[in-house]
């Protein structure tokens, strides 16, 4: 079979890349919030399209086993997938690529790599999926290095061992969201960490990042999964100690977490992994007023019931993913278990939320071991699922027809939300408003 190739400039695949059809339905929808806006579809760019520098370096031999230098593979490590990356790409500026791509297998070849960078002067960059959102795989600034050797760890995969009686797993850095959970499927395991990029992120990214997943509460980061991360630095290898937890001083973990390559390139890390669930709950709940919908999940977030899923949409964000179409706030809760039944626990969430004004939208709806395979969920809870998978490939879509789309992520209390809200709106407003004639501003909670 034919493997899949990745696109040189948006998010995902080729053979995801906007259609004619999907230009128009994000025209059709965008096209009433912006009148007088000049949208419409562009002609989708060509690898001929590229334009980019010739290398600075040349292939070192000691290297020219696992490095590469041609114009594609250059371009396919010349950005991350925020909305500025991609619009470049569709331009075909390419301008900050590479000089050289490694992808070693080994530690010996990643430190031999990670040597001749020291020697020659020459940047080194981590790059797992390539889908950072913040710059991590760019050089802006050269400052006194000769070039930029981006490290693709790709050749770092594999789950390497399961240790079932401990339920953790020793995982390849390089591992993809998807290859990594079908090889925990196996046995019958998983790992249960969702970021929206997950189809195309990796183990390695995830940590690097401190990303966090598709769980509301308790597990909401990669941290609360990590037992133990091997690197491989300029000056040797380092791993922390395997240890269920530790009371004694300072995590090393946590020195690692989030570092973002600075420290060192993150080889593997021994993970918590759990059985996969057999018995799920979920249930939607609808709000005519903002301030109700935002009560009610700050009381779920203080309940300790614990939700795996509980996910706030304003109206607007509801309407752009066609989670719901009448201008309600949409609450999605859900709860998954390895065996213990979760129909109370469901029962009194929907509770909590109807005593704060939340309109049960159709049923509560459960799955046992016999179903849960199946993927059964409400009408707006399927419906978002869907959106969230889809969003990154919306960019692509966006850059197409000429919008500007793009996301800020932040935190704060609950005291402090309604305020933050409201500037929020307000700056988006005034600058969009000044420079391309106006914005539509949504919201949604994904981690309470």
């Amino acid at each position: 079979m034919k493997a899949r190739r990745r696109s040189f400039w948006a998010w995902g695949f080729e053979d995801r890349l906007p259609s004619s059809e999907d230009q128009r339905g994000l025209l059709a929808m965008a096209s009433p919030f912006f009148p007088g806006a000049e949208l419409g579809p562009r002609e989708l760019p060509e690898d001929s399209a590229v334009r980019m520098p010739e290398p600075r370096l040349a292939t070192p031999d000691q290297l020219s086993e696992w490095t590469e230098q041609d114009p594609r593979t250059r371009a396919l490590h010349t950005y991350g997938r925020a909305y500025r990356d991609i619009a470049r790409g569709f331009e075909g500026d390419f301008g900050r690529a590479p000089d050289l791509v490694a992808t070693p297998t080994t530690e010996d070849q990643l430190a031999a790599t990670l040597e001749w960078c020291e020697r020659e002067r020459v940047a080194a960059v981590p790059f797992g999926g390539g889908t950072s959102v913040v710059g991590g795989v760019e050089v802006e600034e050269l400052g006194d290095m000769r070039g930029v050797l981006t490290i693709d760890l790709g050749g770092f995969g594999g789950v390497r061992e399961v240790d079932r009686r401990s339920l953790s797993a020793r995982i390849g850095a390089g591992s993809m969201g998807p290859a990594l959970e079908a090889e925990l499927a196996e046995h019958g395991l998983t790992l249960r960490h969702y970021p929206q990029s997950f189809e195309l992120s990796t183990l390695g990214g995830w940590l690097a990042t401190r990303a966090g997943g598709h769980f509301a509460t308790r597990y909401t980061h990669i941290d609360d999964l990590t037992q133990s991360i091997r690197m491989i630095t300029p000056r040797g290898s380092w791993q922390s100690l395997r240890v269920p937890a530790s009371g004694a001083g300072p995590s090393p973990d946590r020195w690692v977490l989030g570092s973002e390559g600075a420290l060192g390139i993150i080889t593997e890390a021994w993970m918590r992994i759990r059985p996969r669930p057999t018995r799920r709950a979920g249930a939607t709940l609808k709000f005519a007023k903002l301030e109700n919908a935002v009560d009610a999940t700050r009381a779920l977030a203080q309940s300790r019931l614990y939700p795996d899923n509980c996910r706030l949409l304003d109206s607007r964000e509801a309407l752009l993913h066609k989670v719901s179409m009448d201008m309600k706030h949409v609450l999605v809760l859900g709860f998954e278990s390895a065996g213990d039944p979760v129909d109370s626990l469901i029962e009194r969430a929907v509770e909590l939320a109807q005593d704060h004004g939340g309109q049960l939208s159709g049923e509560i709806v459960h799955t046992d071991r016999t179903t849960v395979d199946s993927q059964r969920r409400s009408q707006e809870a399927g419906a978002w699922r869907s959106a969230f998978i889809d969003a990154p490939y919306l960019l692509n879509t966006a850059v197409s027809v000429g919008l500007i789309v793009d996301t800020f992520e932040t935190a704060c209390t609950w005291t402090a939300f309604p305020e933050l809200r409201r500037k929020v709106i307000a700056a988006v407003n005034e600058v969009a408003g000044r420079e391309c004639g106006g914005a539509l501003v949504t919201m949604r909670f994904t981690h309470v």
